[in-house]
């Protein structure tokens, strides 16, 4: 999860610091909420309401790259979190993201999408924290979510925003427990504007042709460590292979359809484990623990990254306690040279994540 957190830093840092004309913002929230009880799992966790901070910094975009006019002149930027979660089984959380924001209503409405780790200073222990059944390691993945209506330079660069937002923490299946939580809150701030002198005119935005591209074959390789689910057992390797055709029908929207074989030791383990723990339930231990699906995929595009959403069907997959057997896919994509791409992804079965994919693709 390091190799995530370092990839989501440098692919902020290259928009932060990559162009001359900037001007960066700061804003400062408060944030007080509920932990949503998505699992009954999970409804001793749930003892008060948590409160916290974000603390983000964020480069203004002024449409220098035709990118950034087809969206609006967006944030990019990077955000720190702090929650006290108000439980004394899970503790509280710090946490580090690489955000991206975007604006509305004449920009007073900014809607940013953060994506980064967690440090949890409580996570599950067997002996002093068994009750921990969210957080089964100290290091988490995490995703915030906010919506807020904003007011900037309203005097000598200060403005305030207030809205809602959504932060989740899960360690994506990398070791069990790991129920997660969704802290749901409203939070109210204040911003300021460095570089609010000086008079940053936007470049403006031009009608583009149509673009389109053919129709192209590529085969990606993904892998990572994931856990049996059981408690005990660790973290276990797993690789899956993919071929999928895209066909890109603008600048901004890509659509694929592929198919993929996924091997993981975890499933083995998980086999083996429900054979010997429970024999009366019918696991022989001699079942197939490789499942082969087929996946429908949108690609969202700014420049170089991509946001990737694929939802998938085992069509292939003999044994079906482990998982569901509907998946998707969500993640970012970076272009590395041409038609050499990496990804990280989270692989869920709806709000189940199996686990987080690094991946090395080329687009033939």
């Amino acid at each position: 999860m390091k190799k995530l957190l370092a990839c989501l830093l440098f692919i902020s840092g290259n928009w932060l610091f990559a162009q001359e004309d900037r001007q960066y913002s700061v804003e400062a929230n408060y944030f007080y909420g509920n932990i949503v009880e998505h699992s009954p799992a999970i409804s001793h966790l749930i003892t008060h309401y948590p409160e916290g901070v974000l603390l983000s910094f964020s480069k203004k975009t002024f449409g220098a790259e035709a990118w950034e006019r087809r969206y609006n002149y967006p944030e990019l930027g990077v955000t720190f979190t702090y929650q006290d979660l108000k439980n004394q089984y899970l503790g509280e959380n710090y946490g580090l993201y690489a955000h991206m924001g975007f604006y509305f209503l004449k920009r007073h409405l900014l809607l940013k999408v953060g994506q980064g780790l967690a440090y949890a200073t409580n996570p599950y222990d067997p002996d002093t924290n068994y009750q921990n059944n969210a957080f089964g390691s100290p290091v988490l993945s995490t995703t915030y979510l906010s919506g807020n209506f904003l007011w900037e330079d309203i005097f000598e660069g200060l403005g305030f925003q207030a809205g809602i937002s959504l932060i989740h923490y899960s360690n994506a299946d990398f070791i069990s427990p790991n129920s997660s939580t969704n802290t749901a809150a409203v939070n109210i701030g204040m911003n300021y504007l460095l570089g609010h002198e000086k008079e940053i005119k936007y470049v403006p935005k031009e009608k583009e042709g149509k673009y389109t591209e053919p129709v192209h074959v590529n085969m990606v390789l993904r892998s990572g460590v994931n856990s049996a689910r059981i408690i005990g057992t660790g973290s276990l390797p797993f690789l899956t292979l993919s071929a999928y055709a895209d066909k890109r029908l603008s600048r901004k929207s890509t659509l694929q359809a592929g198919t993929e074989i996924f091997f993981s030791r975890a499933m083995e383990e998980y086999i083996n484990y429900h054979a010997a723990a429970f024999p009366e339930g019918g696991t022989t231990g001699e079942e197939d623990a490789k499942r082969v699906g087929i996946f429908a995929g949108h690609q969202l595009t700014f420049h170089k990254t991509s946001v990737l959403t694929q939802l998938g069907y085992y069509i292939y997959y003999p044994y079906e306690r482990f998982v569901d057997q509907v998946y998707n896919r969500v993640g970012l994509q970076r272009e590395l040279y041409k038609d050499l791409f990496a990804s990280v992804t989270v692989r869920s079965h709806g709000a189940n994540a199996e686990a987080v994919e690094f991946s090395i693709g080329y687009r033939l």
